[in-house]
C-alpha cells in the first residue's frame, strides 16, 4: 500500500495537537476519520486515519480516555507508514 503523503500530513497534525490537548472547546476528543474510508488489506487499517474497523466502529460510543487511546494507536501506526 501507497498511503497518502498528505492524508498522513493531516494525521500527524492531529496527532500533535491531541499530544497538547488542543480540541475545539466543548467537544472533546475530535475524531481521526478524513473521509477516505478504504481498508488496506495489508495492515487492516484504513487508508484515511489509521483505525482498525473495530476502532471505527467504537467510536461513536466510546468514551473521551478510549478516543485518546485510539489516538495513541494512530500515532504508533503513522510511524511505521511515513517515509
Amino acid at each position: 500500500m501507497t498511503w497518502d503523503p498528505s492524508v498522513l500530513h493531516g494525521l500527524a497534525a492531529a496527532v500533535s495537537q491531541i499530544r497538547a490537548g488542543r480540541s475545539v472547546q466543548g467537544q472533546g476528543v475530535p475524531s481521526p476519520c478524513r473521509s477516505v474510508c478504504q481498508m488496506d488489506a495489508a495492515t487492516g487499517w484504513c487508508c484515511g486515519c489509521l483505525r482498525t474497523l473495530d476502532e471505527i466502529g467504537a467510536w461513536g460510543q466510546a468514551d473521551q480516555a478510549s478516543k485518546q487511546a485510539i489516538w495513541q494507536r494512530i500515532a504508533q501506526r503513522l510511524e511505521t507508514v511515513q517515509p
